[in-house]
């Protein structure tokens, strides 16, 4: 079977470095702006995934239901009213959008750029659409609101791409749990784990971080980073955390917890024993505790022999 026209045309966006120049641009200006905490609000960080497919639920229903309005007489005020209300929800969609685009890899972006190119298309004809309604010209005013619906609907389709092609979004260490074979797997003798140094072992073919800290706790994460799999043994270790090197995601080492985004899934965990000397992990059997949760057991157990986690 032949590779789909519209598939085939998605696919050259992925591979077109023209536009490059103003991706990395708009990528600065979007990483620049004073958001501090709210930033990772945008990111959906708080909600467990992506808050921007949410957001985009208010401007989309609205305009669908006034296209759905148009096509019947008498509902032009209705119809209006939420043309506006969907003007109004786009502003804060398109933040999210824009803010979890900048912390995407290239080939993403560029598909992004078109799918934010095509909903400000939309936007504007929604504008007008509005403003043709108010000047009470309902038949122009309804011909632009069927023109954005349209424009709508492509965005959605490159957003969809995005989400289902490109993974954009999802949780890249979702899998471990899935993959990892129960029981304790030796991964080291603790003399292969400098003090404070992220390592990178693997289990059943998963990348694991590990770090051991001065004090001697051995600690143990998916090694991936669940925003885009970027790699954390290479990142920066510091107060009981880790920081992705590629977008900065920061995880806690004792739990997986994402404490800072753009990840808004956390990292597998593993519990970690050491026995006559040889660092043992198995994946953790409860999930990551909540933020400021100090109360949860501890993912370290120290079996056989060897009292202490120290070389």
């Amino acid at each position: 079977m032949r590779q789909s026209r519209a598939l085939w045309l998605l696919d050259r966006v992925e591979r077109e470095p023209r536009a490059d120049t103003m991706i990395d641009a708009l990528r600065t200006g979007i990483r620049s702006l004073p958001l501090g905490r709210g930033r990772d609000a945008l990111h959906g960080r708080w909600l467990g995934h992506p808050v921007h497919p949410l957001m985009v639920q208010v401007p989309i229903g609205s305009w669908l239901s006034a296209a759905v309005l148009d096509l019947r007489p008498g509902r032009s005020r209705e119809a209006r009213l939420l043309v506006g209300v969907g003007l109004a929800a786009a502003a804060p969609a398109a933040l999210a959008g824009a803010v979890d685009w900048a912390e995407l890899h290239r080939q993403q972006q560029r598909v992004g750029l078109v799918h934010a190119l095509t909903n400000a298309a939309a936007v504007g004809l929604y504008a007008a659409s509005l403003a043709c309604r108010v000047k009470g010209r309902e038949a122009a005013g309804r011909a632009y609101g069927f023109l954005g619906l349209t424009a709508v609907g492509l965005g959605g389709a490159l957003g969809g791409h995005l989400a289902y092609r490109q993974a954009s979004g999802a949780n890249h260490a979702e899998d471990v749990p899935h993959v990892v074979s129960e029981g304790w797997h030796r991964i080291g003798t603790v003399d292969e784990f400098p003090a404070g140094q992220p390592v990178r072992r693997s289990v059943d073919d998963v990348p694991v971080l590990v770090v051991r800290e001065p004090g001697g706790t051995i600690h143990a994460l998916a090694e991936r980073c669940s925003h885009l799999s970027g790699p954390l043994s290479e990142g920066t270790v510091a107060d009981g955390c880790v920081q992705c090197p590629w977008h900065g995601s920061v995880f806690r080492l004792s739990d997986g917890w994402n404490v800072r985004g753009p990840a808004t899934a956390p990292q597998p965990a593993f519990e970690t024993r050491i026995v006559d000397g040889h660092v043992d992990v198995r994946l953790a059997q409860e999930p990551a505790a909540k933020e400021g949760n100090t109360d949860r057991t501890r993912t370290h157990v120290e079996v056989g022999t060897t009292h202490g986690h120290g070389s």
